[in-house]
């Protein structure tokens, strides 16, 4: 049964239903026979009731405008469809991409009517009345609900018109359970233990600084880098001012980047790298980050379903994505819990390898190290090659020592490497890509078009290549991250599914990495779930496929701790 539901004002809302035909039940037909529409006074906890009785495939306007509230006012849900996150894939699919993608738009757009333009996003701190009306403008004539059945059929339709609508429809589905998954994160948030980080600051950067001021280990930093230049006042947060001080003292460098200065003979080259480490804590995650992102021990950032091209997750504000390590020891499990922290061990070259059905690649990608198997089978045992050979068949490097060791990669996993190289000449064309389940990258510019296509002298035919070839990276690339992030969204809905019942809450997703809290004695039935998730997805995005994806839990107090 399906259950469309679009909010009102006032905490209430209207809801139809969809006989069991409707799509996505037992094989995504058409929409079966619609009910009448049902007038709800409290959508909390009609929807809550209904949940637990029945069970429902929901469908609603948008997860990241419906789901906080309902999680607010103690309702979860099972199972979804976001029309917005549906069609911004079918948009992207059909070449379409950076169309509007909500339900007004999408009910509009088949009709030749004007598509409203997309919501911007709630800003931080802004809480809005349970199920807040959405203000974009509605055709005259046009019912929601009517819109948003409409929409439904046709996305059904779209999808049912594909050459595989059996992975277009896994797809739509894992990132409307990703949606739910994203909600639930921020509801529960992360962990973590403020004393921990205020020590870790402390013992870092000194006592917290007064505004404007610099942190007293920064400034102790920063003296030392002056005299280093002669006494000359240097500003290390000012890149051109370190690289001037350098030209005073005869040594040109390209930039103040860290791995620039790595290589520089001078005094001021050590302190010069702690200070941008310790700059980045202090920035990053300082003070300032913990007053405005951890309240009640717990860090709650907002994400973003299909934040980045490649399907990827993004977060708006936070950081959560780029947690540094040293950081982790704050993420603790509460008394009596633990974390199940789960991390799939080299996830985008074994994603090339189940993608292109290499035999021999999957052969030598048996292991957990699948690094260490290449370098075994191609590079003489040396790891660091096999991994500069495998990252240059990903993205494209071929500057120094990378093109050599790609020419070998080539040669012992001819399959493999032509799968990528097949979509980079895709990219270079300017013809799009897909993912395994049919995520789609978008078509270069119409400027990159006319460069690419632009001729004259040999400078100008010299830039359209490399203009060409640049594209071409970001295809080559994107046919492996995209499936990657295939695999992780569907093992992430199956892991929400299997711990529904479960007083376990999934917590963090990143990339390849997931952490669940949960009661301590649950902890062991987590991990095997966590490892049986990733067991279905592989089993769903990469059917019949011999390359493994290994995804082993730990269980710990402390994110640090884990392996």
């Amino acid at each position: 049964m399906r259950v469309v539901v679009v909010p009102g004002e006032d905490g209430g809302g209207r809801a139809v239903v969809s006989g069991d035909a409707a799509p996505g039940g037992g094989g995504g037909g058409e929409v079966g026979e619609v009910g009448e529409v049902t007038e709800v006074a409290d959508l909390a906890g009609w929807m809550g009731e209904l949940e637990r009785r029945v069970g429902p495939r929901w469908v609603v306007p948008s997860l990241a405008e419906v789901y906080p509230a309902l999680l607010r006012a103690g309702v979860r849900l099972g199972r979804c469809h976001d029309l917005g996150l549906a069609e911004a894939i079918l948009l992207a699919f059909e070449e379409r991409a950076g169309r509007p993608r909500n339900v007004a738009a999408a009910w509009a757009r088949p009709r030749g009517l004007p598509e409203p333009e997309d919501a911007k996003p709630q800003a931080r701190g802004e809480q809005p009345a349970l199920f807040e009306a959405d203000r974009r403008t509605t055709p005259a004539g046009a019912d929601p609900v009517a819109q948003a059945v409409d929409v439904l059929a046709d996305q059904e339709r779209r999808i049912a018109g594909t050459a595989r609508p059996d992975l277009l429809r896994l797809l739509v589905a894992a990132e409307s359970a990703g949606g739910l998954a994203a909600a639930e994160m921020t509801h529960f948030g992360l962990p973590w233990r403020v004393d921990v980080h205020l020590d870790l600051l402390v013992s870092s950067l000194g006592p917290r600084p007064a505004p404007g001021a610099r942190p007293a280990r920064l400034a102790e930093l920063a003296a030392r880098i002056s005299a280093a230049f002669s006494g000359r006042p240097i500003n290390p947060d000012h890149p051109p001012s370190i690289v001037k001080a350098f030209a005073r003292e005869g040594i040109e460098v390209d930039s103040a980047r860290a791995w620039v200065l790595k290589g520089v003979e001078h005094p001021a080259v050590e302190p010069l790298l702690a200070y941008k480490e310790l700059a980045r804590l202090w920035a990053a995650h300082g003070w300032s980050w913990l007053d405005s992102w951890v309240e009640g021990g717990r860090f709650r950032p907002d994400y973003v379903v299909g934040g980045v091209v490649s399907g990827r997750w993004a977060t708006r504000g936070g950081a959560a994505l780029q947690l540094p390590k040293v950081l982790r020891t704050a993420v603790r499990a509460d008394p009596g819990w633990a974390l199940v922290v789960a991390d799939a061990a080299q996830l985008e070259p074994r994603v090339l390898g189940a993608l292109s059905g290499d035999p021999r690649f999957a052969e030598v990608a048996a292991g957990d190290d699948l690094y260490a198997g290449v370098a075994a089978d191609a590079f003489d045992g040396d790891r660091d090659r096999a991994k500069t050979a495998m990252l240059s068949a990903m993205y494209g490097g071929t500057s120094g020592p990378a093109g050599a060791l790609l020419a070998v990669l080539r040669k012992r996993f001819p399959v493999a490497v032509e799968y990528v190289e097949q979509a980079a000449r895709a990219g270079e064309a300017g013809r799009v890509v897909r993912s395994r389940l049919g995520r789609t990258s978008p078509p270069p510019s119409e400027a990159w078009q006319e460069r690419v296509s632009a001729s004259g002298d040999e400078e100008v035919e010299r830039r359209a290549r490399l203009a060409a070839r640049d594209w071409g990276r970001f295809t080559r690339n994107f046919v492996v991250q995209a499936s990657a992030a295939d695999w992780a969204l569907a093992m992430l809905a199956s892991l929400r599914r299997r711990l529904l019942g479960e007083t376990a809450e999934i917590v963090f997703f990143q990339h390849d990495e997931v952490i669940v809290h949960c009661p301590a004695e649950v902890a062991p039935l987590v991990a095997a779930e966590v490892e049986a998730a990733a067991l279905e997805a592989s089993r769903l995005v990469f059917a019949g496929a011999v390359v493994q994806f290994p995804l082993a839990a730990s269980i710990v107090d402390s994110y640090a701790d884990a392996k």
